[in-house]
């Protein structure tokens, strides 16, 4: 099932489908997820778009308008820095790379993660759900 950025609906009387839950959840990693794809290399905004799609086997794909947006945001917020590429291997494109302030920024979300998954991993008593 492929999710996206917007909420894919209910399914049924339970509560939403794994896949509007899945968006949900990546939806408020956003700024996390495009300062980890920077943290390996300078991108530009479509080729973001295509690792993130590419990274979930075609999953979840974040909208290209949101993608713009979290960029803008987190270059306004001196996280990443934009400059324009080398027009002579096609159009111009406008890449992006990460700032030491958005490296700080990405190491504080991916520790805050960690301790998040492993406190909602105990409530959920992960270990035990496979033999449900």
């Amino acid at each position: 099932m492929k999710t996206t950025d917007a909420a894919s609906g209910a399914a049924g009387e339970a509560g939403t489908s794994s896949g509007a839950f899945a968006a949900d959840l990546l939806r408020g990693h956003t700024d996390t997820i495009v300062l980890g794809l920077l943290r390996r290399s300078d991108s530009y905004g479509f080729e973001i778009f295509k690792a993130i799609r590419d990274a979930t086997g075609g999953e979840h794909e974040i909208k290209e308008a949101t993608l713009y947006a979290t960029y803008r945001r987190l270059e306004k917020d001196g996280l990443v820095e934009s400059y324009w590429g080398d027009e002579t291997q096609g159009g111009r494109r406008k890449y992006y790379r990460i700032t030491d302030a958005g490296r700080a920024i990405f190491r504080g979300n991916v520790a805050a993660w960690v301790a998040t998954r492993r406190v909602i991993d105990s409530l959920l008593d992960v270990k035990d759900t496979k033999n449900d």
